[in-house]
């Protein structure tokens, strides 16, 4: 059974509508034929969105020639956020198949987990670079990111999640390609602005 919050009520699958059923990759049962139908779009999307990030990380390369050790911390800023959003966008993705997400809910959870993981994270990172690196500057440049890229993180994952749920496509194939590649853009931009802020 699936609960529908419109009605707020239990409904049985068939007695879903056509044009509201979602079609779900499922690698058991579906030929690669489909498979390949219901993948490719999302990537194509990456795709492109990826070609934005690369611009969008060539335009810091003023704060990486000041300080090459901005360049270290990239994939470590993005991935962070990175993995944060894949933990929410999991757990939501398969609430929604089973009928028992409720986006607010979520929104307002997840939003408050952002939060206390970025302050957590940002305050390893920041001692961590500060023994390392012995740079005030840059354990603060890359600290501050960590905690707004993480923060972010699970509200895009939601946020793409529930609009590809909404417009009847699998959340499962397509937020993973698109969302990711929007939380690497957001957090490049955001590490970028805080580096070039507090570095140059």
């Amino acid at each position: 059974m699936v609960y529908n919050y419109i009605n707020n009520n239990l409904i049985m699958p068939e007695e879903i509508p056509e044009k509201d059923k979602i079609q779900y990759a499922d690698d058991d049962t579906e030929p690669v034929r489909l498979l390949l139908r219901l993948r490719i779009p999302s990537l194509i999307i990456g795709l492109l969105l990826g070609i934005v990030l690369s611009f969008v990380t060539s335009k810091f390369a003023g704060v990486l020639a000041k300080n090459i050790a901005i360049a270290f911390f990239i994939p470590f800023v993005v991935y962070m956020a990175a993995a944060v959003g894949t933990q929410t966008q999991s757990i939501y993705v398969r609430d929604l198949k089973t009928g028992k997400a409720n986006f607010k809910k979520y929104l307002l959870k997840e939003s408050a987990l952002g939060f206390i993981l970025g302050l957590i994270l940002a305050l390893v990172t920041a001692l961590v670079i500060l023994l390392w690196f012995k740079s005030v500057e840059l354990a603060l440049a890359v600290s501050l990111a960590i905690f707004g890229a993480v923060f972010t993180a699970p509200l895009i994952a939601l946020i793409v999640a529930e609009i590809l749920e909404l417009e009847h496509n699998d959340p499962a194939v397509g937020a993973g390609p698109i969302a990711t590649v929007i939380q690497d853009t957001v957090s490049i931009l955001i590490y970028g602005f805080i580096a070039t802020a507090i570095i140059l």
